[in-house]
């Protein structure tokens, strides 16, 4: 893999770690054109939500790469602007993290330095990653439901009003959601057309990679090119402080063995509840009465240092 192959698309989000993106895109760029030559890269700011799914999807026939600086979010966009071009036309990806969580860069092995990511793209090699669908919104690396997806959206706003990033933020959303939040929903699942599932539970997860709320390790077994989703869920009920042991324990996947938490695997899932949980899609909030969830192996390929080989 040569990124210097073809043209390359940098799409960065300005507003990504309150506002920090733009100066990251501003260095980022520089040291992509020293690399890459002045005209072989393109830089196009984000202007508004799911922007980047129109500059992903507008890559198509113009650009061999397609990179994206910030978090999550613009990552989760970019993907989904790449899975709407044929799969013998879509651009490979890389990525710059610039973001609260940076989950999909730590499973790809980016560096949360901007000059080290760009950097890393010299010696890195690509990799086809799978790729998630729930009721056609596409997703790269989690996709969960009840207290983990109310954390999980409950961090934009503590964002916003504290500025915190990362570990630290995830940790005291999680433990106010446990403290106020400690609901119970109950699902019942379709598992590869064949196997039922059903239980009372306060979390469910579907990984492709292994980390979710900036570096818990909630499926620590899950690989991104295995062609299936791992699943992980917390029967209730639980009471506040087992619960709170249990989510603490999770940060470096202590939490595997304990009773209460079961994995399962599989490529297709419908699902549904008795009533509507929190939802979230690599941190989006998605809003629906089922979810017909199914992953496409290997469909993208990623510029990754950790997973990938050089050509």
């Amino acid at each position: 893999m040569d990124i210097s192959d073809g043209k390359t698309l940098f799409i960065a989000n300005p507003a990504a770690q309150r506002g920090n993106g733009l100066e990251a895109s501003r260095i980022a760029y520089d040291l992509l054109v020293e690399w890459l030559g002045d005209g072989n890269v393109d830089l196009q700011m984000t202007e508004r939500p799911e922007h980047a799914i129109e500059l992903a999807e507008a890559a198509r026939g113009a650009y061999a790469t397609v990179i994206v600086l910030g978090g999550d979010g613009v990552i989760h966009e970019a993907v989904n602007g790449l899975m709407r071009i044929p799969a013998d036309e879509r651009p490979r990806f890389g990525l710059i993290p610039v973001g609260s969580g940076n989950d999909y860069a730590r499973t790809v092995g980016m560096s949360e330095s901007v000059p080290e990511a760009v950097t890393q793209f010299l010696d890195a090699g690509e990799v086809a990653l799978d790729i998630g669908v729930c009721n056609g919104e596409y997703f790269a690396e989690t996709l969960s439901f009840g207290l983990d997806a109310a954390i999980a959206l409950d961090t934009i706003e503590r964002r916003k009003r504290t500025g915190e990033q990362g570990t630290i933020l995830y940790l005291k959303s999680g433990l106010d959601q446990l403290l106020h939040h400690l609901d119970t929903f109950t699902f019942e699942a379709v598992l590869d057309g064949e196997r039922r599932l059903s239980a009372p539970v306060h979390l469910i997860t579907v990984q492709i990679g292994q980390t979710y709320g900036g570096g818990f390790r909630i499926c620590p077994e899950a690989d991104p090119t295995d062609g299936v989703f791992d699943l992980c869920y917390a029967a209730a009920p639980m009471s506040v402080p087992e619960a709170t042991f249990k989510f603490l324990r999770a940060k470096d996947a202590h939490h595997t063995k304990f009773k209460n938490i079961f994995f399962e695997r599989a490529s297709t899932i419908e699902l549904s509840f008795d009533r509507r949980p929190p939802c979230q899609i690599d941190g989006e909030a998605h809003i629906a009465d089922s979810y017909s969830i199914a992953i496409h192996k290997q469909a993208l390929r990623v510029i990754s240092p950790k997973l990938g080989r050089k050509a």
